[in-house]
């Protein structure tokens, strides 16, 4: 395995995460397959894994609420005497914040519910602009001295899906930041935060991490044969798991990628990959971007994001909406995207509140007929999320 310094914080981690999104399961997304997991989780800590990422609503049976991966990972590194020997990162659920009192409230439960009286990285926990404007006026930034001065938590940061002007007014607004996690693939460079994004958090000495390598395996399954002939084409044979984290591995400003891992042959392949160096030539970096706009030519239309049909007199996210449903079209999987359409965007921004009031027609760039579009965005995703 080889490690990085994960920015100001120091802690030196396995370039490879294990992610606890996305295990195993029986009956339903809360019912985990423990045996299954736990074989997982020993598996990447006996080769090397030293940080564990989880969160409070992770294995939940929908998308919020109290999950049971902490729960799982809590008896599992007590049950084993790992908990020192690990990193263990959490998030708080800042969405689930109403009051002040709240974070130590969830914080408590965290503590408890992962049996140890420390977290070694918490982050505030996938960060919108609205929710971070809230948690601000709660005074969150207190808290998070009271944690760090309490020694219940040793490095904070925050994972956000934000664009790149507000995630810079995030770091610049806390001096003790020490991690963030952001999303990011060859697909994702400029899309939220970026690559732009990655530079800033390097600039900066904090430490980052990255979600999604994979696009929720997108990039890995089911690979278009117009995709196929151009990895075909490459200087270096690689296969589509390789190419994605070796993109992420040769950037000198990504220090820990994270992967939301659901069997023990993933974990197995993905930890091969991380403990081998693999430069990747110029000519293939450049067959990645080929790759990149050849995806990009199966989005579902034309919308450049330019914002000029916002705002919506009734509230929708006209932008957002069209960008997941783009993505999802691109990808051929709505299934795997439905997860980003109904957590990032709120209820009453979802496609399905627009009214056909066509006050948005004139001021599109690409002259879409945008409630049109809505319509066929509602048709592909549904009014709820029922995809686990």
């Amino acid at each position: 395995m080889i490690y990085n310094t994960l920015g100001k914080s120091g802690l030196e981690v396995s370039r490879l995460g294990f992610g606890t999104m996305r295990l195993p399961t029986k009956a339903n997304n809360a019912d985990i397959d423990k045996q299954e997991a736990s074989k997982m989780l020993e598996y990447g800590i006996e080769n090397g894994i030293n940080i564990i990422d989880t969160a409070y609503p992770y294995h939940a049976e929908g998308l919020s609420g109290s999950g049971e991966s902490e729960k799982f990972v809590g008896e599992f590194l007590k049950e084993n005497s790992l908990r020192d020997e690990i990193i263990l990162q959490t998030k708080s659920p800042v969405w689930a914040v109403e009051e002040k009192s709240d974070f130590d409230r969830f914080l408590e439960i965290q503590l408890e519910k992962l049996q140890t009286d420390y977290i070694d990285v918490y982050l505030l926990h996938s960060l919108t602009v609205p929710d971070w404007t809230k948690v601000k006026n709660l005074d969150v930034l207190d808290f998070l001295d009271d944690c760090l001065s309490s020694g219940k938590v040793k490095h904070v940061g925050f994972s956000s899906h934000i664009e790149i002007d507000y995630m810079v007014e995030i770091l610049d607004e806390y001096p003790k930041w020490e991690v963030a996690l952001t999303q990011m693939n060859y697909l994702d460079e400029y899309y939220q935060s970026g690559v732009m994004g990655l530079n800033y958090l390097k600039e900066m000495n904090v430490g980052s991490m990255i979600m999604e390598p994979l696009r929720g395996g997108r990039l890995v399954n089911n690979i278009p044969s117009e995709i196929q002939n151009l990895w075909d084409m490459a200087e270096t044979k690689r296969t589509p798991v390789e190419w994605a984290l070796q993109y992420l591995w040769n950037r000198d400003d990504v220090d820990c990628v994270l992967s939301g891992m659901t069997s023990l042959e993933q974990v197995r392949q993905n930890i091969e990959i991380a403990s081998r160096i693999d430069e990747i030539s110029q000519n293939d970096q450049e067959l990645i971007r080929e790759v990149a706009r050849t995806y990009r030519t199966f989005l579902g239309n034309r919308c450049t994001r330019c914002g000029y049909c916002m705002p919506c007199p009734h509230g929708v996210d006209i932008i957002n909406c069209l960008t997941e449903y783009n993505i999802a079209h691109m990808m051929g999987d709505p299934k795997a995207s439905a997860m980003q359409y109904f957590s990032l965007i709120d209820e009453d921004s979802r496609a399905d509140n627009c009214v056909g009031c066509n006050e948005c027609l004139p001021f599109c760039t690409q002259m879409l007929n945008i409630p049109e579009e809505l319509e066929k965005v509602y048709e592909y995703f549904g009014d709820e999320f029922d995809h686990f």
